[in-house]
């Protein structure tokens, strides 16, 4: 169960080896969460990271999870659930893509989509039932800035948070008043190996501090995230430039 400040005992990740999802979980250990399950594709990185965090405490556990695998999400996820319960579930897996690349291929750009999307939907649907049935948990959606509003430089990628965004914020109405707290987190670009050698846009940000955000917003059982919080300022207005003119911006 959650301490008195909204943290979490247990904790399951969805993407493993998520730098975000990493520094969320190196903050909530430093805080009071005891035992960390870290659902991914098997990998040394997925180890490094499970010894990494057994290093700091916490009772850490791999498990063999696939976002393009949603027939399995069921049976995999319910084994972690049957373990015990889950006092917050960080769907953190994601896939960039490269924009010009798979504009010209159909095949990669499906697979941005369904890594993103539609393996999202499968896994936060399985995981959302469970923290039900338990009545009680947080289920914490990583979604972008990029979700607000389609660009020329990253539509296949937008439209695939966009879509989840709109999931995430729908599953929190349906499962209002059960118990189970959604919230939906929204980075601009985010300093990391998925990003890197891209150029940065302003309002960048790092792994520590959407962390912090996500602390934060545990605490105050918030529904959306912006981080920085000024990219919802930001966003309200870009949402509203008109077309001809929006085209024409840097972004």
């Amino acid at each position: 169960m959650k301490d008195a400040f909204g943290t979490p005992q247990s904790l399951l990740i969805l993407g493993g080896t998520s730098e975000i999802a990493l520094a969320t979980a190196r903050r909530l250990i430093a805080r009071r969460t005891r035992t960390v399950w870290l659902a991914g594709r098997p990998s040394p990185d997925l180890e490094k990271a499970a010894a990494h965090l057994r290093g700091l405490g916490a009772e850490t556990h791999t498990v063999a999870f696939d976002a393009l695998a949603p027939d399995s999400h069921e049976t995999i996820l319910g084994k972690v659930f049957a373990e015990g319960d889950i006092d917050m579930v960080l769907l953190a897996f994601g896939m960039l893509g490269d924009q010009a690349l798979d504009e010209r291929d159909p095949v990669a750009a499906v697979r941005v989509a369904q890594t993103n999307y539609t393996g999202a939907v499968s896994a936060g649907l399985v995981c959302a039932r469970a923290l039900q049935a338990q009545g009680h948990g947080s289920l914490v959606v990583l979604s972008s800035v990029a979700a607000e509003r389609a660009r020329r430089s990253n539509f296949i990628y937008g439209s695939a948070k966009a879509g989840l965004d709109a999931f995430t914020q729908g599953l929190g109405d349906a499962l209002h008043g059960t118990g189970v707290h959604v919230m939906v987190v929204r980075p601009g670009f985010v300093r990391t190996s998925m990003t890197a050698g891209r150029p940065e846009t302003p309002l960048a940000t790092t792994p520590e501090a959407v962390a912090t955000a996500i602390e934060l917003g545990l605490r105050r059982r918030s529904e959306t995230v912006w981080v920085p919080g000024v990219l919802r300022l930001v966003m309200a207005a870009l949402r509203h430039v008109p077309r001809p003119l929006f085209r024409r911006l840097p972004l």
